[in-house]
């Protein structure tokens, strides 16, 4: 891990370290300020006492973030296009991510501070959106050329989806539950239990499903949101010190193999399809391939990128033999070949099993630059542990007494939860970003609507408002913080 600062000027390290603290503050943040949702039922039903909850949801959201693999982390960071990727250098980069951190940061604390169950993802996949489209501004490309709109388009549904989803899964558990338990004791609230029942706690097999839906609730907290931090440090670290990162330096022969065959096998499918590619996909034979990648992916120059790949990988066995800027040439080529590949899949010209193919071949193009070290897991599985153990008492009692005109129901709180669990599980599988306070937040709604308890209008009001503003605000703020430190920094 200590050796990425070896050589570096100490401007550039003072800032790679500033640039890695404060992705680890906005995970910290993301704990406290998020695993506020996933316990807030459990707390308030009295199923596990405030302190036992918060240090177990840590662990769960540790745990979350080091098994939750990092297909979510590239999702966020292909919001950005590919020849922006292509082209981080180490001052865009650092402006790109501390506008990004900052708007981040100042957005999740305001929205904690007044006990707001406002969401940290829309919050950074906000940020990341100004600063595509505020770079594309100023490098002088189209608007929709600034952001990879057909990334932006999958997120967004997701974001939308799921809490409509989580409304409406919640509200129909809880329907179940009535229909199938009716009269009981699960379809009172603390308050009353204590009252008509003289006790504190929920019945037996209502707080262990409380409890471990609380707990599921976190760890999948942490494979979705841990990743986002994950990400965001990759991007740090391919922008300042690319030598080290750019591919995998832990990737074994039989992994640069596959890259290796992938290209070939790309290469094959590309020229067998010709005909049906034609109009779409201009396929030349290479003129020389020893030289440097354009600053741009040209579709055209999709044989020369291949044949590129396939001389500099050639008996190669760990991507270290490799000199510094042919691994970066070699992280050019395969992220181009990955894009130029996901546009022929979109176009649905190419027949069943060579689509099929052809994603296949997409995975192990990509297998040696999407991944992260394990340091870097680590760290941020760390930070958002510890941020989850702390400042969670803001939302509770907004998620527990202020969405629904009457208190939560110990029904009501595993439905909201279940819902959150099965909701963010399958954008797990799907490598989607979604927020764990909209699906949480809008289950409790779905269970008091269903209960036929109402909503408090104003509580809702101010959580939809939030919602509504995370994005332009935040678009908003990292466009002009980024344009700023561009202009003033000149880079």
């Amino acid at each position: 891990m200590f050796d990425l600062f070896s050589g570096l000027p100490l401007a550039v390290g003072f800032s790679l370290v500033l640039a890695l603290t404060l992705v680890l503050v906005f995970e910290f943040i993301n704990g406290f300020h998020d695993t506020a949702n996933a316990v807030a039922t459990v707390i308030y039903t009295k199923a596990m006492p405030p302190h036992l909850a918060v240090f177990f949801s840590g662990i769960c959201n540790f745990l979350g973030v080091l098994l939750g693999g990092v297909g979510v982390a590239y999702a966020i960071v292909h919001l950005l296009p590919v020849d922006l990727l292509l082209n981080l250098e180490s001052g865009r980069s650092l402006a790109m991510v501390f506008s990004m951190l900052v708007t981040a940061i100042a957005w999740n604390l305001g929205t904690w501070y007044f006990g707001i169950p406002a969401s940290s993802s829309h919050t950074l996949i906000g940020a990341i959106l100004g600063v595509g489209l505020a770079n594309g501004l100023l490098t002088g490309l189209p608007i929709g050329a600034g952001i990879n709109w057909g990334k932006a388009m999958d997120i967004g549904l997701s974001l939308v989806i799921s809490p409509l989803a989580g409304f409406v899964m919640a509200a129909l558990l809880l329907l179940g539950l009535k229909k199938l338990f009716t009269g009981s004791k699960m379809h009172k609230t603390p308050e009353e239990r204590r009252a008509i029942d003289n006790k504190k706690h929920p019945p037996f097999w209502n707080r262990l499903v409380l409890v471990l839906s609380a707990m599921s609730v976190s760890f999948v907290h942490g494979s979705n949101d841990g990743q986002k931090g994950i990400g965001l440090v990759m991007l740090v670290l391919i922008g300042i010190v690319p030598a080290k990162f750019v591919l995998d330096p832990a990737s074994t022969p039989y992994q640069i193999q596959r890259t290796y065959d992938a290209a070939a096998h790309l290469n094959d499918l590309y020229l067998r399809n010709e005909a049906l590619l034609r109009g779409h996909l201009t396929l030349k034979r290479p003129v020389n391939a020893d030289l440097p990648p354009a600053p741009r992916c040209d579709p055209q120059d999709t044989l020369s990128a291949v044949q590129a790949v396939r001389r500099s990988l050639d008996g190669v066995r760990a991507y270290e033999d490799l000199p510094p800027d042919v691994r970066g040439r070699v992280r050019r080529h395969l992220l181009c070949l990955d894009d130029t590949a996901r546009k022929v899949i979109n176009l649905n010209v190419l027949p069943a099993g060579e689509t099929a193919d052809l994603k296949r071949l997409r995975a192990d193009l990509s297998a040696t630059t999407e991944y992260a070290p394990l340091w870097v897991i680590a760290a941020v599985a760390l930070a958002l542990g510890m941020g989850t153990m702390v400042g969670w008492r803001r939302v509770v009692r907004t998620v527990g007494e202020k969405i629904g005109k009457q208190g939560m129901t110990y029904a009501q709180g595993m439905s909201a939860q279940i819902t959150a669990v099965a909701a963010i599980g399958v954008a797990n599988a799907f490598s989607l970003p979604v927020s764990t306070t909209q699906v949480l937040s809008s289950g409790v709604a779905g269970a008091m609507v269903a209960n036929r308890s109402g909503l408090h209008n104003g509580t809702v009001r101010t959580i939809l408002l939030a919602w509504l503003l995370t994005f332009p605000a935040s678009m908003l703020l990292s466009s002009g913080l980024f344009t700023l430190a561009v202009l003033l920094l000149g880079v």
